[in-house]
């Protein structure tokens, strides 16, 4: 009777022990699943509206900070499609590029604004940074192109003669002297006092006094060996053409004065190399010496007759506002 009692009373134990276990695990099942929830949605939650976005991508935009004020705008295109704002931000992708000297991307961007929004206030400003990028990309025919396009259908006649300035520039830098004059007399009488087509006219007369060198003329002279880079002004070059060549030549004579006549012909055969080669550097030297001519004449231009154009856009009105700086002496 006893043993009996004392294994009901342990069996009652165990079930005392094990209701109290089931009873807590229920307790933190339900503050898991009710209060734990609660808790987090009673933390502060950050919205981010389409205004704070776009201050958010300017403000990286404005510090310099590129690259990553184009994810900020790619961000806010993506969230904020419907924002009167988006062709804002695609022009601003596209400036970001540039001025972080990525023109490729530039121009992609700027295509990619183009195709979304064919009539977008930024369209003059766009077409003109995409000329820069191929300039900066040294595909000067591609910025010629787009050049055209602008000149041949700009309404605004202000907007047509600065695309005919910056092509003649382009031209000048390509060495391609009267189709830039051309160009620059295209300009219209009402904006002359702006551009000084006259004054820049008369500085690329003085073309006509460059002294260059004839290439053909070198070719002939360096029939004797140095006397080409003597008329270019490579005395150095000279010298050792006609120190070298002299030597090979006694050199070839006298095997062959000596009965060498194998050893004559080897050092025959490469006094023609020597001189082959003296003749198409003396070529090369005239040339280089004109490109360096022109390239001289180039910066004098651009030093003293150039105008520093560029379009800055007005933000709040959207449209394009022309910004000059003179550079020009007298």
């Amino acid at each position: 009777m006893i043993r009996k009692n004392y294994y009901g009373c342990a069996r009652g134990r165990c079930k005392l022990l094990l209701m109290r276990i089931v009873i807590y695990m229920l307790l933190i099942i339900i503050s898991y699943t009710f209060f734990y929830p609660l808790s987090s949605f009673a933390e502060p939650v950050i919205i981010i509206n389409a205004d704070k976005q776009i201050q958010f991508a300017e403000h990286y935009f404005r510090t310099g900070e590129y690259f990553r004020a184009i994810g900020e705008y790619k961000r806010f295109i993506y969230f904020f499609h419907n924002d009167h704002r988006q062709e804002l931000a695609m022009y601003k992708i596209g400036l970001s590029y540039f001025n972080g000297k990525k023109f490729q991307e530039a121009i992609d961007a700027f295509n990619e604004l183009l195709a979304k929004f064919p009539a977008t206030n930024f369209r003059t400003e766009v077409r003109f940074r995409t000329s820069e990028c191929y300039i900066k990309l040294k595909e000067y025919l591609k910025a010629i192109g787009s050049l055209n396009d602008i000149a041949f259908t700009a309404e605004n006649i202000d907007i047509a003669d600065q695309a005919y300035y910056r092509r003649g520039w382009i031209y000048l830098e390509i060495y391609r002297w009267e189709e830039a004059e051309n160009s620059f007399r295209l300009i219209s009488k009402k904006n002359w006092d702006k551009y000084r087509p006259a004054t820049l006219s008369h500085e690329m007369s003085k073309k006509k006094d460059l002294k260059t060198k004839s290439p053909t003329a070198a070719k002939i002279l360096a029939i004797i060996p140095g006397a080409g880079h003597l008329y270019c002004g490579r005395y150095k070059d000279a010298t050792i053409a006609f120190i070298l060549n002299i030597a090979m030549i006694y050199a070839a004579c006298e095997a062959f004065d000596n009965n060498l006549d194998a050893l004559g012909g080897i050092i025959t055969f490469f006094e023609l190399g020597f001189y082959s080669g003296n003749i198409y550097s003396a070529v090369n030297c005239a040339h280089k010496y004109n490109r360096n001519t022109n390239k001289n004449f180039f910066e004098y231009l651009r030093q003293n007759s150039r105008i520093n154009l560029g379009l800055r856009p007005d933000q709040e009105k959207k449209k394009a506002a022309l910004v000059l700086s003179y550079n020009i002496t007298f």
